[in-house]
């Protein structure tokens, strides 16, 4: 006999004290470990018919056969214990952080003459240490690292040869050839001059930039007025690289140890990205993708029954509340001073307390900034998004795993091919076809097709006329041919494709209409197929969905601009007018400033807004115009 698990009754024994809660299925199967206040409350909220729960938590309740939970002295040590049995036990629906690799610094040795290198792992000092020294960082990644030792023998020609390489040269190496290193290994260099590119370059890393320029300019003036005008030259040109520097970095302060964190969610996909700032300076960052819960339909057969609409991706506050303690709380961890978050989380005082207390000093979580911060969290976010996009490619194959599933496929698709028709009450109407392969995207075969001798506004004859020709076209070159096609559209567009296909006789190319659903919104799209009269709708975290709207949404994309481009030239504008608040005067001005429309398209909103006129609202316009 299998027993049921009874709420009310487990509820009854439970005291109200700060404590960690583990569920478990009837496999006793961990499926969430959580923290609360007072154990009582918190976990009668899960059984609470008048509160509105999530989809998520609706399926995790209906598979609870039993419940464990430890009590604590404090809601800190039981945040710490939440902590550590989510990293042993990785529940499936608590989000899970996967993070083992250590953090690389920049190490210079403390000899006569210190050498800078890569350290990976814990820090060493005292007697007896190899690598004892000093550490700066951490960053982020060992590239940030390789790209600063790069950087810094062209400021200050530090070594950073092995030292067994450097007790035995006679000679010389090729760094010095380049006036990458002063040749401290056979005495090229006498040891007060070392030891002031030495302090240099600790300046440097400790970000102080503007401390080195001043010195440096003394130097400079000191030089001349001693007409040794050839150490002058280095000492401004030394200053020059410095300045240039300086103006490539995005961020910078005098002082400061702070660590800006910002998540999205995207498609179901999770980032969140950690801009890392030491000693004032931006040192690079570092994205993570932590393993979010799916939420399922229908959760067996006495559980409760989810509709697609209530299906949601995890909110982005709950993505930051799990990141913070899991990367914080590691043993080892360098924290900073200060966590910028995007956006506020529940129990944000806690957090930062028992960070504070597992490393021993103060830190401060907050996320309501102004100023540079902002900046840093927009930054942040904006490379959060592109770390998603490059993550892309790695969930390409899944979702045409997925279609293929969806739509009954014997294989995967090799070659898919998308249309859609744009124009403005039916001026300028154009027509794209967008192609992806067994890879993704496959840009060099979009093709856009400018339609002409139809009745203005008539899509079907647009649509009829793109598909004759391009097909006609790759029939005569006898050119690969789409396994799919879709079609941004209903049954009349399906209809108007099956026609065109038929009369050119090819009959082996599946053809899917993607209607858009009730107010447009995407993931209540319906599927439309040449094969079948049933129409599909696929669940709104279909993986399958995700690649069908990422192919139409490439073809709408495509035929808006070639729509305005085509537009613009028929009424001899430019395509900048069609920017709401954009005139001929402020055209004029914008490409007299950027020296013409590529540069316009190219620059960045603070580019524009250095342009006469050009408000940061107008410039935030424009630039999402060209994206």
């Amino acid at each position: 006999m299998v027993n049921v698990f009874n709420p009310k009754t487990f509820l009854a024994n439970l005291p109200n004290k700060p404590g960690v809660y583990c569920m478990l299925d009837s496999a006793s199967t961990i499926l969430y470990i959580g923290k609360a206040r007072h154990l009582k409350k918190r976990l009668a909220s899960y059984f609470n018919q008048s509160v509105n729960t999530s989809p998520k938590t609706r399926a995790l309740v209906a598979q609870i056969a039993n419940i464990e939970v430890t009590v604590t002295h404090t809601e800190n040590e039981a945040l710490i214990l939440e902590n550590t049995l989510i990293k042993t036990h990785q529940p499936r629906y608590n989000i899970l952080l996967r993070d083992d690799k250590s953090y690389p610094y920049i190490y210079l040795s403390n000899q006569t003459f210190p050498r800078l290198g890569l350290h990976r792992g814990k820090k060493i000092f005292g007697k007896g240490g190899n690598k004892r020294g000093r550490y700066f960082g951490p960053y982020p990644d060992v590239r940030a690292v390789h790209e600063t030792l790069n950087l810094l023998p062209k400021l200050f020609p530090i070594r950073q040869c092995q030292d067994s390489y450097f007790r035995n040269r006679s000679r010389p190496c090729l760094q010095y050839q380049i006036k990458r290193c002063t040749a401290p290994c056979v005495g090229l260099i006498d040891e007060a001059s070392y030891q002031e590119d030495v302090q240099h370059t600790v300046w440097f890393l400790e970000g102080k930039s503007q401390a080195v320029i001043a010195t440096l300019s003394e130097k400079m003036e000191a030089a001349a007025q001693t007409l040794a005008f050839e150490k002058a030259a280095k000492y401004r040109d030394q200053i020059r690289y410095l300045i240039k520097i300086q103006q490539h970095q995005y961020v910078s302060t005098e002082t400061g140890n702070i660590d800006i964190v910002a998540a999205v969610i995207q498609g179901g996909i999770g980032c969140v990205q950690v801009l890392t700032v030491r000693d004032g300076r931006h040192i690079g960052n570092r994205a993570f993708f932590p393993k979010i819960p799916r939420l399922f339909p229908k959760v067996g057969v006495n559980g409760p029954s989810l509709k697609e609409e209530e299906i949601e991706v995890a909110e982005v506050q709950t993505l930051l509340a799990a990141f913070l303690p899991q990367y914080y709380l590691t043993p080892n961890r360098e924290i900073p001073y200060e966590i910028i978050l995007n956006d506020n989380i529940d129990d944000m005082a806690l957090v930062a307390e028992v960070i504070s207390q597992q490393h021993g000093r103060q830190v401060h979580i907050h996320s309501r900034v102004r100023g540079y911060r902002a900046r840093w969290i927009e930054m942040a976010l904006e490379n959060a998004r592109t770390s998603l996009a490059q993550r892309q490619p790695n969930q390409y194959r899944e979702r045409l795993a997925a279609l293929s599933i969806a739509l009954h496929l014997e294989e995967l698709p090799q070659r898919l091919e998308c249309f859609d028709i744009s124009h403005t009450q039916g001026e300028a109407t154009v027509a794209s076809c967008v192609v992806f392969d067994s890879e993704g995207p496959r840009s060099s075969d979009y093709r856009r097709f400018n339609i002409e001798n139809i009745t203005p506004g008539d899509d079907y004859a647009a649509m009829r006329q793109a598909l004759t020709r391009r097909y006609r076209r790759l029939q005569k070159e006898e050119a690969q041919l789409p396994d799919i096609l879709f079609i941004d559209g209903g049954a009349g567009q399906v209809n108007i494709a099956q026609t065109v296909l038929t009369e050119l006789q090819l009959t082996n190319i599946r053809i899917i209409g993607i209607a858009k659903g009730p107010g447009r919104k995407p993931g209540l799209e319906t599927l439309i197929s040449s094969e079948d009269d049933t129409p599909l709708r696929l669940p709104k975290d279909s993986a399958a969905l995700h690649l069908i709207q990422q192919i139409r949404d490439e073809a709408h994309k495509q035929a808006i601009t070639a729509h305005r481009r085509r537009r613009a030239k028929v009424r001899r504008t430019s395509i900048l007018e069609e920017v709401e608040g954009i005139g001929p005067k402020r055209r004029q001005r914008l490409l007299s400033h950027f020296g013409g429309l590529q540069g316009v398209s190219r620059a960045g909103v603070e580019d524009l807004t250095a342009a006469e006129g050009i408000n940061r609202q107008l410039a935030q316009k424009i630039y999402d115009f060209f994206l």
